[in-house]
């Protein structure tokens, strides 16, 4: 079983920045693949970013390319997700996610690969 906590979203004026981190819990965090999803209102659940367990591996949305960067630290239990010249269009929950991998350099970028799931954090970017 794995425990996720999200922290770190706020609000944000457009152009601004910001770091949502994931503590997870269990003693086998690098075992498993991170992801970052998120949910604007009326909208289905959306892929954001995925992160390999070894951390060396990651995959973006094209919406988020080149402005978003997850990272994570597997002595800590804990991903990132650093988040630069946000946009309005930025505006959702965030949730992370963890799937289980048997390979280290395995992401997942689709929902139904994800075990478990976090409880969210808004993230609000005002224009």
């Amino acid at each position: 079983q794995v425990q996720l906590v999200e922290s770190g979203g706020g609000l944000v004026q457009a152009g601004g920045s910001l770091r949502l981190s994931c503590a997870a819990s269990g003693r086998t965090f690098s075992s498993y693949a991170m992801g970052w999803f998120r949910q604007a209102p009326g909208k289905e659940r959306e892929f954001v970013a995925a992160i390999a367990g070894s951390g060396r591996t990651t995959y973006y949305a094209d919406s988020v390319k080149g402005r978003f960067t997850i990272s994570r630290d597997n002595a800590k239990n804990t991903v990132y997700l650093q988040m630069n010249s946000l946009k309005p269009e930025d505006t959702a929950v965030y949730y992370c996610a963890a799937g289980r991998t048997y390979y280290s350099e395995t992401y997942y970028a689709t929902r139904r690969e994800y075990n478990y799931w976090g409880q969210g954090t808004q993230v609000t970017v005002s224009s």
